[in-house]
């Protein structure tokens, strides 16, 4: 089996998160897709890159992330660095042909997005943006549920992903929370659900989208005693209309007190209904208004699918039975990304569906500043 080096450009949260499943992929799937090795971290500070180095074992660390992008002897880049940085670094990866798993959202604006697509179809590698919200075997059910015509006509839907980090005014403002990083909930937490929306229910219509700031400033992060003016968004709520008919709502929020990770999604169809809560991941909700609801009920109404672990083979570990978690679908989400890396086979969902759902991001931004519906083009 052939064994691919693997160079990470950004060591913060979510590239640990992707340098664990690298690490611990063969332990969850038998045979795993491929063999790889993570050879270089990339940081910003010297000090942060060598730690990461230390913590993977990986050869070399750096602070050029071109040290990795082209470096002829890396097949795979990850690129989880935060949002602004994603641009210059996809295309230099592009541009050398090399296998790319990218963190949400794909780049800052729509520009960047039209560059980087412009880039694409001379781009010989394979790419899979990291929406692992597609992975829970609950949303991998449902989807094939709703392709099987058990919803029927799609008619409406309610979709949310709540945090509750920003409730508090003295959270600091970090580059998440940063107009000039790319941040706001729109493209932090917004890009998951509007991914996940688009995956079940297909191309959306127009959007009306508003958009709330909590507090006017935050704590400075380098200097809690100074704070700096807030320019993006904490949440925001859509009203969304799909090319199917059907109409939902999209909520994305960090202001949600009460709650921790929370993806919500209910979809009610003409012969049945769909419900996926993330805080309970070990279950799809189904309702089948086919089902006689005679006598005294009959025996229709909402079951509980438990589809836990249950990944087809190669995946076996840790058990179909046991609760799922946060880190086992982000497992799931590289290892198809792994699979078609030593296939060959286009992964999905692909840089192109990045693209897309940066025009989605940027339609919700538009429709907020005008106040007004949105066609998504």
């Amino acid at each position: 089996m052939k064994e691919y080096r693997v160079g990470i450009v950004g060591f913060g949260f979510i590239g640990r998160v992707h340098a664990y499943g690298h690490l611990n992929l063969p332990l969850f799937y038998d045979p795993a897709p491929c063999r790889t090795r993570i050879v270089a971290i990339c940081t910003s500070r010297q000090e942060t890159a060598d730690r990461g180095r230390e913590q993977v074992g990986a050869q070399f660390a750096t602070t050029d992330y071109r040290e990795i992008t082209e470096n002829p002897d890396i097949d795979i880049v990850h690129i989880c660095t935060p949002n602004h940085a994603h641009k210059d670094q996809l295309l230099s990866a592009i541009r050398h042909n090399k296998h790319i798993y990218c963190d949400k959202p794909l780049v800052c604006n729509p520009q960047e997005a039209e560059e980087v697509e412009r880039a694409l179809p001379g781009y010989r590698g394979i790419a899979q943006m990291t929406f692992q919200s597609r992975f829970f075997p609950a949303t991998i059910r449902a989807k094939q549920l709703i392709e099987e015509g058990f919803l029927g006509q799609v008619l409406e839907f309610r979709s949310a992903y709540l945090h509750s980090g920003s409730a508090d005014p003295e959270a600091p403002l970090r580059w998440k929370l940063a107009a000039s990083s790319g941040g706001g909930v729109i493209a932090d937490l917004g890009s998951h659900v509007l991914d996940l929306v688009h995956y079940l229910l297909g191309d959306l219509r127009d959007l009306s989208a508003i958009t709330h700031i909590a507090y006017g400033d935050r704590p400075s992060p380098t200097d809690p005693h100074a704070r700096v003016p807030v320019d993006a968004e904490d949440s925001v709520r859509m009203l969304v209309r799909t090319q199917g008919g059907a109409v939902g709502t999209v909520e994305a929020s960090k202001l949600a007190t009460g709650t921790e990770d929370e993806l919500r999604l209910e979809i009610h169809g003409s012969l049945g209904a769909l419900r996926f809560n993330s805080m309970d991941p070990h279950h799809l909700e189904a309702y089948d208004a086919r089902v006689a609801d005679q006598p005294i009920g009959g025996r229709r109404g909402w079951t509980r699918i438990d589809t836990g672990q249950r990944y087809p083979k190669p995946a076996g570990f840790p058990g179909p039975k046991l609760v799922i978690g946060w880190m086992r679908v982000h497992l799931a989400c590289l290892a198809n990304f792994l699979t078609c890396v030593a296939t060959g086979m286009p992964a999905s969902p692909s840089l192109a569906q990045g693209v897309y759902v940066q025009k989605l991001i940027e339609c919700a931004r538009t429709s907020a500043q005008r106040r007004a519906w949105v066609q998504v083009r």
